[in-house]
């Protein structure tokens, strides 16, 4: 079955340097005239909402990436898969691609354009800790979204100071009807982060939601999941530079905020609502303990290997 298309559309425009739906589809009609990739089916296999069902549309992209694998590769393919085999055809690092492809390609119809109104700027990003040795406190971490180059679409950088370096990562922004959808990726590393928020509102001041990923400082990775809480800068240049890291244990956000030109009236009711927002569920991030899923996991090889196998493990 046909996978990651949209992504895969993605990556292969970010190769062919074609900065639109335009572009990519007149790439594809000079290995075929007749081709049956168009602008009007492009638009949803872009938006990931439909896949080609034409399996000639899979062989002319095999033919226009100079694959020896065929159609159904291209089809069928994972993602590190695909990656992997243009990178190497193509004499490119994979990570480079693939950091392209976060924020080349016109991904959006005008009404999604329309949805990311607004959305361009920098925010300070409030999360609670994932570090088993910083348990309890938030850390800050900055957001920055604008168009990406040659593209209506909006692409995201983010960092965070950790005691251990600067942590950085970029990747694509999805406005949609239901949510706002980021999806970044370490530059230089294997470390992915997803942001799920709630949809923008004018005058876009502030964003909210959850944040999932791995846990990076610790002794063992852990999936976790976080509220996070993204605040506008008027003055991107605020706090660039040195702001960031761990907030102190009891550290005030509201005075945190203030340093950032961000001066908010009633800073103690502020702090007191923010509280509550980053503890209504349980308290600080929620995590899964490895050994709480190892023991599951015991139980299902066990019933699986007994199954395929026969005699029971004892």
């Amino acid at each position: 079955m046909a996978q990651h298309i949209a992504q895969k559309l993605r990556l292969t425009s970010a190769l062919l340097g074609t900065a639109s739906r335009k572009d990519l589809a007149a790439a594809f009609r000079a290995v075929n005239p007749n081709t049956a990739f168009d602008l009007g089916r492009a638009d949803k296999w872009l938006q990931g909402r439909a896949r080609p069902r034409q399996m000639s549309v899979y062989d002319d992209w095999a033919r226009l990436l100079g694959l020896e694998q065929p159609g159904t590769f291209v089809a069928e393919s994972d993602l590190p898969a695909f990656t992997g085999a243009i990178a190497a055809r193509h004499g490119i690092d994979g990570a480079e691609l693939e950091r392209r492809a976060g924020i080349h390609l016109e991904v959006a119809g005008h009404e999604e354009r329309g949805m990311g109104s607004g959305l361009a700027g920098t925010y300070a990003c409030y999360s609670c800790a994932w570090s088993p040795y910083y348990r309890g406190q938030l850390i800050r971490g900055r957001l920055s979204i604008e168009a990406g180059p040659g593209a209506h679409g909006l692409v995201a950088s983010y960092r965070e100071a950790l005691p251990t370096g600067l942590l950085q990562f970029a990747g694509p922004v999805t406005p949609a009807r239901r949510g706002l959808y980021v999806h970044l990726k370490e530059v230089g590393g294997d470390s992915q982060f997803f942001f799920c928020l709630f949809p923008q509102t004018q005058p876009v001041s502030v964003l909210g939601g959850y944040m999932c990923g791995s846990a990076v400082i610790g002794p063992e990775p852990q999936p976790s999941l976080t509220r996070i809480l993204l605040v506008r800068l008027r003055d991107a240049t605020s706090g660039a530079g040195t702001w960031g890291g761990y907030l102190p244990p009891g550290g005030s956000v509201a005075a945190d905020l203030a340093a950032l030109g961000i001066v908010l009236d009633h800073p103690d009711a502020v702090d007191r609502q923010l509280a509550q927002f980053f503890n209504a569920d349980g308290g600080g991030g929620s995590q899964m303990s490895p050994a709480e899923f190892r023991a599951i996991l015991d139980v299902f090889d066990r019933h699986w290997l007994n199954r395929q196998n026969g005699p029971a493990l004892s």
